[in-house]
């Protein structure tokens, strides 16, 4: 665990990080990033609300790697395994950053906080460890984190050792804890197409 002084963390330090690299079973496979929303693919909305908090961007993708550098975004794939799961697109992410500090988000999230990276990082600079990461209602939000670049190595480690899940990880690394009860439906993601629908129906939206 590194010790760090409470140095405020400027938003020109911090790349943010759009999560699409997972095979989309619950959705027959579909790449969840591209899936439509309200006539516009979910990663658009996602780009919308992360591009102002942060310096640089990056989308870790495994497909379509064309269809998401047209955002005029960098796009990096997993480095390691096949499919290891969001700490594998952390890790690609944490070794493909210029900069200190990496924001990560899921892609099938539309809606996350506008002042998420402001929070994740006034908590992380006031903490002794390199990881914060999102809780809402006591239950950890753990795609939803703001990262050292410090901390790449001991993740590298752990998903070379098998380690797969993003809350044990976060744990094993002491990651502070920022509270966004306030928000919480702001993390509402899409899973199933059922969850898709549901959030089209709440905009007034034609994809029934």
């Amino acid at each position: 665990m590194s010790r760090h002084s409470p140095t405020p963390i400027s938003p020109r330090d911090i790349t943010g990080v759009i999560l699409a690299g997972g095979r989309g079973q619950r959705l027959g496979g579909v790449d969840k990033g591209l899936v439509p929303l309200r006539g516009r693919p979910l990663v658009e909305y996602v780009i919308e609300v992360l591009r102002p908090q942060v310096g640089q961007m990056l989308i870790s993708a495994n497909r379509n790697h064309e269809t998401y550098a047209a955002y005029g975004v960098p796009v990096v794939a997993d480095i390691v395994g096949e499919y290891y799961g969001p700490l594998a697109g952390m890790l690609a992410a944490l070794r493909a950053a210029a900069t200190e500090f990496i924001l990560t988000v899921p892609c099938d999230s539309p809606a996350p906080p506008p002042d998420l990276a402001a929070r994740l990082g006034a908590v992380l600079a006031q903490a002794r460890t390199d990881v914060c990461v999102v809780s809402v209602g006591g239950r950890l939000q753990p795609v939803f984190a703001l990262l050292r670049r410090a901390c790449a190595d001991r993740l590298q480690e752990y998903l070379a050792s098998g380690g797969r899940e993003v809350g044990e990880w976060m744990r094993r690394e002491h990651a502070a804890v920022a509270d966004f009860s306030d928000q919480a439906d702001a993390f509402a993601n899409i899973n199933t197409a059922a969850e898709l629908r549901r959030l089209e129906d709440e905009a007034g939206g034609k994809g029934r």
